[in-house]
């Protein structure tokens, strides 16, 4: 949840830890701070303030610090106390020699800090955080790697941790267990980082820290221990993405950049994925035979990723006829679900940090499962929990709001069915080159729907006043309705809910009225005929109608208010399509009701606590 920078060198640090925490603000944006040894005195000096990081920024050019080329820093997604002043990090300890930045949730932080006040520390803040400080502090016998070390062995949880200490002002400690964090290797200079885009414009070159590693970090090198104290030998990455990933590129807001790949993405899949008619899916690391033994499917992820899980049961069922589950990794491992040798584990994941998929996971595994991950992030805790990674190759995703990434899950989703039914008759083989050959036009599709967006900025012009939405749709268009009402209430706070249309009747029928706008999916599909229904049974009630309906279709202006059409393609791959409308929907309705599209309130991009 929380963004780190870390950085020591020969540069000023302010200017580099203020633009990194920018590029990290995705991760959280309730307060900041940032921490720094001052050359001239070697003390350390901190500037910390609440909101967003330009009035932390306000407050350093009103309150300057010293001249530093050492320091830590850190954007905040509150946990444990409210989004304040007193609660940004960094975070001091008694003496004022040492400063933390930390990521994650210690859950045993009452029992430390009890005991710590009884020894005689003091504390300020309402965080967990703060107790990481103290126990360092308590372990201080004039080394600071040592003293972190000690210190969290104590912990319980997760955390990744920026230290620094005026004793050892040539020197910056990092470390993880749960939380990521990885470190750039520069020329004369390294950094610390939660991820990527914060230092990408720095260095290309990256470690990836391990669960239950330590670094120590000065101007000229970086060295690697366990807690236990071996020192290991890491593996540097080279990061191949461009530093314009990271750019709007004239865009207004991120969002609507992302919105703007996704043909780019989706063809990008296709052509690394589909080799000819042939489905290439390096990574997965199983074999045919391992395949075929599969008796049941578990899909688990969160947000927005469980919703492409949801689109994902619906196509390996249809096309592999293998019995799949879907499940919220946040409940998954407290309904002892019922696991063996036989079941494979599809866990889906943006960044592959999410704490909860990631407990899932490590549920799964500790029954016997096979873990195959879908994932955009390489090197992410997921990928190393994982028999199999399919990684999807998005590019950095930076709105908080996630479009392309959930375009390029569904796409993997529907790669790895089609792998999975070579190994069943339950489908002919000209039916999936049928939808082989279909899948390979989807791109150009989406360029297709870009051009409406016109018309969908001036639909959400005129229902952006509506104090409630309903997404209604059925069967695989199910988890779009989902899909829709989620990115709705996310950026513009509207209150939203996908329902399956079947459902309306049983309850949220009892919302429509005249002040209530119902976006209905109404594609061409086996039941577009009960969607027409249902729509006529709103229409009864004086809702307002939205439909996504497939071109050509004349029918339903009848029967709605608004009409954005898509293009016509197979029944089965319609939720790729149908995405993009509600996407730029949502996108225009919060748009014209002024709220930060990129950025929403309470809400950060990578979940990295439970």
């Amino acid at each position: 949840m929380c963004g780190i920078i870390g950085y020591i060198g020969s540069k000023q640090a302010i200017p580099v830890l203020l633009d990194g925490l920018k590029k990290l603000e995705y991760r959280g944006y309730d307060s900041s701070g940032v921490g720094i040894v001052c050359s001239s005195t070697h003390k350390l000096d901190l500037r910390k303030m609440h909101g967003k990081i330009h009035n932390l920024e306000k407050l350093i050019k009103d309150k300057p610090v010293g001249q530093s080329s050492v320091g830590i820093s850190h954007t905040r997604w509150a946990t444990h106390g409210a989004p304040n002043k007193v609660n940004a990090h960094p975070h001091f300890d008694c003496s004022k020699k040492i400063l933390v930045v930390h990521n994650g949730i210690i859950e045993n932080y009452e029992d430390l800090k009890r005991t710590l006040i009884q020894k005689g520390h003091k504390f300020v803040s309402e965080t967990d955080t703060e107790v990481i400080s103290h126990l360092i502090e308590q372990n201080y016998n004039g080394d600071i790697f040592e003293a972190v070390k000690k210190g969290i062995r104590h912990l319980r949880g997760a955390f990744a941790l920026g230290v620094i200490c005026s004793d050892d002002p040539e020197k910056l400690v990092a470390a993880r267990v749960g939380s990521p964090l990885i470190v750039g290797i520069g020329n004369g200079e390294n950094f610390i980082a939660s991820d990527v885009p914060a230092i990408i414009d720095k260095t290309k070159k990256i470690i990836y820290l391990k669960d239950g590693e330590i670094a120590t970090i000065t101007r000229q090198e970086v060295l690697v221990h366990t807690f236990a104290g071996k020192q290991v030998k890491p593996k540097v990455n080279i990061v191949k993405f461009d530093v314009d990933a990271v750019k709007k590129q004239g865009y207004a807001h991120f969002m609507l950049k992302e919105i703007h790949e996704q043909p780019e993405v989706l063809a990008k899949i296709i052509k690394e994925r589909i080799h000819g008619n042939r489905i290439s899916l390096d990574g997965l690391k199983l074999t045919e035979k391992q395949l075929k033994a599969f008796k049941n499917i578990y899909i688990v992820a969160c947000g927005t990723a469980y919703h492409a899980g949801l689109v994902g049961k619906y196509v390996i069922e249809k096309l592999a006829s293998i019995p799949v589950s879907v499940d919220a990794a946040s409940e998954f491992r407290y309904r002892d679900p019922i696991i063996d040798n036989k079941t494979l584990i599809i866990a889906i994941s943006q960044s592959g940090e999410t704490a909860d998929t990631l407990a899932a996971v490590r549920e799964a595994r500790s029954k016997g499962a096979k873990i195959i991950s879908i994932c955009n992030v390489v090197g992410s805790s997921l990928s190393r929990d994982s028999d199999g990674i399919l990684y999807t190759h998005a590019g950095p995703e930076i709105g908080v709001a996630s479009t392309k990434a959930y375009i390029a899950q569904i796409a993997m989703l529907y790669l790895l069915a089609l792998k999975l039914s070579s190994h069943t008759d339950k489908i002919s083989e000209r039916a999936r080159l049928e939808i082989i050959k279909e899948l390979k036009t989807i791109p150009s599709l989406y360029k297709d729907i870009l051009k409406t967006k016109g018309l969908i900025s001036k639909i959400a012009k005129k229902n952006s006043h509506f104090g409630c939405f309903l997404f209604l749709g059925r069967n695989i268009n199910y988890p779009s309705a989902l899909e829709g009402a989620l990115k709705l209430k996310e950026i513009s706070y509207i209150p939203a809910e996908g329902y399956a249309a079947g459902e309306m009747k049983h309850g949220p029928i009892a919302l429509i009225d005249e002040y209530r706008a119902v976006v209905c999916i109404a594609v061409q599909s086996p039941t577009y005929e009960k969607m027409i229904s249902n729509i006529q049974e709103i229409r009864a009630r004086k809702g307002k109608i939205i439909a996504i309906a497939t071109q050509g279709d004349q029918t339903i202006k009848k029967h709605s208010n608004h009409v954005v059409y898509v293009p016509r393609t197979l029944d089965l791959l319609t939720p790729l399509l149908v995405a993009l409308p509600l996407q730029l929907f949502a996108y225009y309705v919060s748009v014209g009701l002024g709220c930060d599209v990129d950025q929403p309130r309470n809400l950060a991009k990578s979940v990295t606590v439970e």
